[in-house]
């Protein structure tokens, strides 16, 4: 038996096949090779005795005869005689690979290994590949560390690197006092209890003015777009509390603050996302509130939750706009990587249009997603390696993270799932090259055998 299963008409075509190479073993040619001597020999002899031998002229007619002879009708026998034929002569069972030689065999495996390493070597980095991402990785380390710094709160507000002061201050300054006012005024939402006294009916832990937006999802950048809508939409509350509690209560306070149109909601909703990303307190980062409900761990030397941690964050100033300086460092990472990569293409003569690598689409930008996870792997690593030297949470660079787990489930799902199968339709698609080739030699023989006899 051979290692691949076959199907049914598989198994009927092997059969075919394998009968007709029987049957191709099987014919014997004649010796000809003193059939020239022999034939001078007897016609010395005949000369000799007096016999008059042919003139050219009967050998012509004798070669005319043969020719008609060739023009002579062809039957082709129907699919199912020949099936029938392989399987009375015991070739039903037979495989595609008791068609080859072991030679032939290991020939063919030669030659599939061949086109598996072509493939691979597509994919595989050479050393400026490998640099490149290096490159950008440091870089993007580098920024990190020295421009966007950690943030932490000082009597003039929070404060952290000098690129991270200056993205703040453009934002917390964007507005003048009238038009925050105003901004306010018209994007009021059921969900802003800032403390539980004479606000909520279930008690939420650890709501109070400066955390109430960690623990609302309705102000979480990602999340309230969907469960911020809603509350506007229902006039309800949705929080996590610092237990990691989930509560959905109506405030009645705010209960005249609820819409019905939804694209009226969706504007209030980011138009208090407006109002409050400019205050001292800011927005959370995109997600943060989901981290309340990991009340697990134990960290430090206080032995704190992940849930703790994330709070503590918040409190301190990591808030909406460090985020937002976080993730210039991530930014330039794929920017220097992308461009370069683009330059390399372009210098390859690849078209400019073409060449711009707006996607990690592997069959178009073969060594981008890798390229990728290794500037995004070093960066992380950086950052690691920061957070354990200075054992500070702030440290932590939350899109940094994102952005390396983002390329470690894509390389991940490359490297297990798509590579090979990508590898084995690369691989596929050569031989089947390969074969219309072979079928095309068969259909010029098969057309010139039609040219010279009648095929049934």
């Amino acid at each position: 038996m051979g290692r691949y299963e076959y199907n049914q008409s598989e198994q009927e075509l092997n059969a075919v096949l394998g009968f007709q190479d029987a049957q191709l073993k099987g014919i014997t040619m004649p010796d000809l090779s003193d059939a020239e001597s022999a034939i001078s020999s007897s016609e010395a002899l005949l000369k000799s005795l007096g016999y008059d031998l042919p003139a050219d002229d009967a050998g012509a007619d004798e070669r005319q005869s043969a020719l008609a002879l060739a023009h002579r009708p062809i039957a082709l026998p129907s699919w199912d005689v020949l099936l029938s034929e392989a399987t009375a002569s015991g070739h039903g069972n037979d495989t595609l690979e008791n068609l080859f030689s072991e030679e032939e065999l290991e020939t063919n495996s030669a030659e599939i290994r061949r086109l598996n390493a072509e493939y691979d070597a597509i994919h595989k980095l050479d050393q400026l590949d490998v640099a490149i991402a290096a490159g950008a990785g440091l870089l993007a380390a580098a920024i990190d560390i020295l421009l966007i710094g950690l943030p932490k709160k000082t009597p003039s507000g929070t404060e952290a690197g000098p690129l991270s002061n200056f993205i703040r201050d453009h934002i917390e300054n964007s507005l003048s006092p009238e038009q925050i006012r105003q901004l306010e005024k018209a994007s009021k939402v059921p969900y802003d209890a800032p403390i539980n006294d004479g606000f909520t009916t279930t008690r939420v832990e650890g709501l109070f003015p400066g955390m109430h937006r960690l623990y609302s999802l309705g102000h979480d950048p990602l999340l309230g777009l969907v469960v911020g809508v809603s509350d506007i939409l229902t006039g309800r509350m949705t929080t996590i509390d610092k237990n990691g509690k989930v509560v959905v209560q109506v405030i009645e306070r705010y209960a005249h603050l609820q819409k019905t149109d939804i694209v009226q909601a969706l504007i209030t909703q980011i138009l208090h996302f407006f109002s409050d990303v400019t205050t001292p307190a800011g927005l959370p980062a995109p997600g943060m509130a989901l981290f309340s409900l990991m009340q697990f761990g134990k960290i430090g030397e206080e032995e704190a939750t992940i849930a703790e941690i994330v709070q503590g964050m918040y409190y301190e100033g990591y808030d909406f706009i460090q985020f937002c300086a976080q993730s210039i460092p991530v930014a330039v990472n794929e920017i220097v990587v992308r461009l370069a990569y683009a330059l390399r293409k372009i210098k390859d003569g690849v078209p400019i249009k073409e060449a711009i690598p707006f996607s990690t689409d592997r069959e178009k930008y073969p060594k981008l997603g890798t390229m990728l996870f290794i500037s995004h792997s070093i960066a992380t690593a950086a950052n690691a390696g920061r957070i354990a030297f200075t054992k500070d949470p702030m440290a932590v660079s939350y899109a940094q993270w994102i952005a390396f787990a983002k390329y470690s489930y894509q390389q991940l799902k490359w490297t297990l799932i798509e590579k090979p199968e990508a590898r084995d339709k690369y691989v596929r698609a050569e031989i089947e090259q390969q074969a219309r080739e072979v079928y095309d030699d068969i259909d010029r023989m098969f057309e010139e055998l039609k040219s010279e006899t009648i095929v049934l």
